[in-house]
């Protein structure tokens, strides 16, 4: 071989190696999931300060973009998985009990350091007694819990919390209640966010699961669910940060209530799932469940509210915000707090 056939054969590796240095796989997009969530959101703060008039434009995608996400991400639920979640007693009996009964009293007790504003009490009512079923998986992961049973348990919490909220909502608010808790939000979020997409979940697998083609399509899905919540949480922020600006008067009242919520609802879960027996990996599931609030599945809630204006969004996505930097937290403190045999006898 000549040099210059060497010489060429030498770029050619050094362009196919750069090739691959830069080629963007799956396990690279969850690897680095969190760092993208955290651009997608700084991006969309970016886009709000720059071209704030397109915000109203925005809203308009945040349903279309959450149903795509709520889809693959029900996706990735097999039917059989779901049935064995509902058969883990245990660990589904904890998950309720903390999310619609403990939490429910803690926020009770956090919210009467609130001002006397029905549309502030609302949305945060809205965005904390409704537990997360997308990105909570995610962190469940990191945190070395059983981010299966979280995965398998989305539908029931999604349905459980459709059914619990305008309840909870009427007897937190009383009489305020009745002008700022519509059906017809709740009703159109549970058939477009929930039922279609769990739906079309099921009916893919179902197709997978007899045809080839259904296969590559449900393994071509698999690579959607990082790049469609970065995208959620890029229209998200970038359509609801000028409101968060307008509000901000309002919404700093809410930063300590949601700190607070994230430093006590891990403490609950975790002595709950003690007292129930929970193995480690559940036990770590139930505390990220805890904390992890559903913000992005009632956005489009709090858009529909009648007089809402600019309050009751900024509020919700605020909780968004404080949240992401508390998972950071939860993904070293969680794995400390719950501990196997083995790490507690190495301390």
């Amino acid at each position: 071989m000549g040099p210059e056939s060497l010489v060429r054969k030498q770029k050619v590796g050094i362009r196919e190696q750069g090739h691959t240095m830069i080629r963007v796989s799956k396990p690279m997009l969850e690897k680095h999931q969190v760092a993208i969530y955290f651009t997608a959101v700084f991006a969309g703060l970016l886009a709000a300060t720059v071209a704030d008039r397109s915000s109203a434009a925005l809203e308009a995608w945040i349903n279309p973009a959450l149903a795509a996400l709520l889809y693959v991400t029900f996706l990735q639920v097999p039917m059989t998985s779901l049935r064995q979640a509902l058969t883990h007693g245990r660990f589904l009996s904890a998950l309720l009990i903390v999310n619609f009964v403990a939490v429910p009293l803690v926020v009770f007790g956090l919210i009467q350091f609130l001002p006397d504003n029905p549309a502030l009490l609302f949305a945060v009512l809205l965005v904390l007694l409704t537990p997360c079923i997308d990105y909570v998986v995610v962190f469940t992961h990191l945190g070395r819990g059983d981010a299966k049973l979280i995965l398998a348990a989305t539908p029931v919490l999604l349905i459980a919390q459709m059914l619990l909220l305008p309840i909870y909502l009427g007897l937190f608010l009383g009489a305020d209640a009745a002008g700022l808790v519509q059906a017809r939000p709740f009703l159109n979020a549970f058939f477009w966010l929930i039922a279609v997409p769990l739906v079309l979940a099921w009916l893919t697998q179902y197709w997978a699961a007899r045809r080839e083609l259904g296969k590559r399509v449900e393994g071509a899905m698999g690579w959607l669910p990082v790049p469609l919540m970065a995208l959620v949480l890029l229209i998200v922020f970038a359509a609801v940060a000028p409101q968060i600006g307008a509000a901000s008067t309002d919404v700093a009242w809410t930063v300590p209530i949601y700190v607070a919520f994230a430093i006590a609802m891990p403490l609950v879960a975790y002595a709950v799932g003690k007292l129930l027996g929970l193995d480690v990996g559940a036990g770590r599931a139930l505390a990220f469940s805890a904390g992890t609030r559903n913000s992005l599945v009632v956005l489009p809630l709090a858009f529909a509210v009648p007089g809402g204006g600019a309050l009751i969004p900024a509020v919700v996505v605020t909780q968004t915000l404080v949240e992401l930097v508390s998972e950071l937290v939860y993904v070293r403190w969680i794995p400390r707090l719950i501990k196997t045999a083995t790490e507690r006898e190495t301390l």
